[in-house]
């Protein structure tokens, strides 16, 4: 049985996403990083260390704070609940995932 081919071009870097373990192309993932027992958004994804990617989606990020996702993919002790927040948060939205405002996470 062979995995369907990524959504994007042929050769370039696929991840997988944390949350919903679909692979992807690197392009339309956010790539994160430990940050004290955080995280943060590397959107040049050159940050040293290393690198989870999940989705720019709330319901995503739910998952991966749901299931632990990101301090086991870091390898780094992460307050799981302040990474969500942080991470909606950047994507325009609070923790019940709706919008804070007009036109947040709108792109």
């Amino acid at each position: 049985m062979t995995e369907p081919a990524p959504v994007g071009g042929p050769g370039g870097p696929v991840r997988t996403c944390v949350g919903c373990r679909r692979r992807d192309a690197q392009d339309r993932l956010l790539r994160v990083v430990a940050e004290g027992t955080g995280v943060r958004v590397d959107p040049r994804r050159r940050a040293p260390g290393r690198g989870a990617y999940v989705h720019p989606d709330p319901a995503c990020v739910a998952l991966a704070v749901r299931k632990r996702a990101f301090g086991r993919t870091l390898r780094a002790p992460v307050d799981a609940a302040g990474a969500g927040e942080s991470l909606l948060a950047h994507l325009g939205t609070n923790p019940s995932g709706t919008a804070l405002g007009p036109g947040a996470g709108s792109g």
